[in-house]
C-alpha cells in the first residue's frame, strides 16, 4: 500500500509501497478514505523538538475510513465500520504501535497514522460514526473540530456575552470562531496575518478581524474595540513565542489566556496577575473524549447547528501529498485534505 514517509528531517515527504504487519491485540486496520493535515505534521517534518530518533516514520493525526480487520480483543468497532482517525485517546484498548516494512527496513508509526491508504491503528485512537455520515467532513473530527470546541467548552468555559480573542485564524482558530459564536460569546475578535483567513472567519461568525501588523497598531485597535478593556478570554493557536505574549498582555487581569499553540521557544511574561485572578493555561487536546464528543458533534450538524463545508478549500490526492505541505505553509487555505 501507498504511505508518505518522513525518511529525513526538513525533508519532502516519500511516497513508498510498503508492507502491512499482521494484526496484533488492540490494533484495527483501517481503510483510509480522507485525511487531514495539521501544524503537528509540519513540526514533525521541521523537527521543532530535537532530533527525529523514529526515522524513517509515517504522520498524520486525524483522518476517516473504513475499518477492514479487528485484532484480538477490540470491542468498540468491527469490520465494515466507518470510523473518524483521531490522536486523542478514546475508549478501547491502547495497542503496540505497529511496524511496517520497505524492502526489508522497519517504518515506524505511532497508534494512529493518517498519511497512508491503508493503517493500523490502536483500538482507542479510533470513533465509530454513523454509515450515512460524510467522512470527508467527518476528518475535521479527528483533531480540529474536537480540539476547539473542546478548548472553548473545557479549557475556557467561555459565558455568554463575555469578549474574546483568537489570535490565528487557521484550521483550529476558524473552528474555534464557530465555537466560541454557538456559546454566544461577544465580542468575537480573531487576529492573523492573512487577510483570505480573515474573510473566511467571518462567516463563521467573527465580529472584528485585525489583520496583524505590529504589536502597537494591534493594541490600538483591540482598546477602541472593546472600549478601552482587555478580553475576558484571549486563546492562542500559533505557537510563536512572540504572539504568546502578547496574547498574555491582550488578557484582562481576570481573565484567561489559552494555549492551544506549543510554544517554539521560551515566552517571557509578567507572572505577578497569576497570584490573583489571572489565568495561563496550556490546552492538551482540548481536553475532548472522541467518543461522547464526537458524536454530539454530528448531532448538531445534522442539525445545522454547525457547518463545515466552507473550512475544506483544498483537496489533494496522496501522491501530491508534499504540494499539500506547500500550500499549508503559505497559509492561503482553510482545511486541506488528502483524498485516497
Amino acid at each position: 500500500m501507498l504511505a508518505a514517509v518522513l525518511v529525513k528531517s526538513k525533508s519532502k515527504l516519500e511516497i513508498m509501497d510498503i508492507e502491512l504487519p499482521e494484526l496484533s491485540f488492540g490494533q484495527v486496520l483501517v481503510k483510509l478514505k480522507f485525511s487531514g493535515i495539521c501544524g503537528a505534521q509540519i513540526n514533525e517534518i521541521d523537527a521543532v523538538k530535537g532530533r527525529d530518533k523514529f526515522l524513517p516514520h509515517l504522520l498524520g493525526h486525524e483522518g476517516t475510513g473504513i475499518v477492514e480487520e479487528i485484532g484480538d480483543g477490540v470491542k468498540t468497532v468491527k469490520k465494515g465500520d466507518h470510523v473518524v482517525l483521531h490522536w486523542k485517546k478514546g475508549n478501547g484498548i491502547e495497542s503496540n504501535t505497529p511496524k511496517y516494512k520497505y524492502k526489508g527496513k522497519i517504518i515506524n508509526a505511532g497508534w494512529v497514522t493518517t498519511f497512508n491508504e491503508k493503517a493500523i491503528v490502536s483500538e482507542n485512537r479510533v470513533t465509530k460514526i454513523d454509515k450515512k455520515f460524510n467522512l470527508k467532513i467527518a476528518t475535521l473530527m479527528g483533531c480540529s473540530l474536537t480540539t476547539a470546541y473542546g478548548v472553548v467548552n473545557n479549557d475556557a468555559n467561555i459565558k455568554i456575552g463575555q469578549s474574546v480573542i483568537i489570535v490565528g485564524l487557521g484550521g483550529v482558530g476558524l473552528n474555534l470562531v464557530q465555537a466560541c459564536s454557538l456559546v454566544s460569546a461577544n465580542p468575537i475578535v480573531g487576529i492573523d496575518i492573512n487577510q483570505k483567513k480573515i474573510e473566511l472567519a467571518y462567516k463563521y461568525g467573527l465580529d472584528y478581524g485585525i489583520k496583524y501588523l505590529n504589536n502597537n497598531s494591534l493594541k490600538k485597535k483591540i482598546n477602541a474595540i472593546l472600549d478601552g478593556n482587555k478580553a475576558n478570554i484571549v486563546i492562542e493557536t500559533t505557537g510563536i513565542s512572540e504572539m504568546i505574549e502578547l496574547a498574555y498582555d491582550l488578557t484582562s487581569p481576570d481573565g484567561k489566556t489559552i494555549l492551544v499553540g506549543v510554544p517554539n521557544k521560551n515566552i517571557n511574561i509578567y507572572s505577578l496577575p497569576l497570584h490573583f485572578d489571572k489565568i495561563l493555561k496550556g490546552s492538551f487536546g482540548g481536553n475532548t473524549k472522541p467518543e461522547i464528543d464526537i458524536p454530539n458533534y454530528i448531532k448538531l450538524i445534522l442539525k445545522k447547528r454547525i457547518n463545515l463545508k466552507p473550512l475544506i478549500t483544498h483537496e489533494f490526492p496522496l501522491k501530491k501529498i508534499n504540494d499539500a505541505l506547500k500550500l499549508f505553509r503559505t497559509g492561503n487555505a482553510g482545511r486541506i485534505i488528502i483524498k485516497f
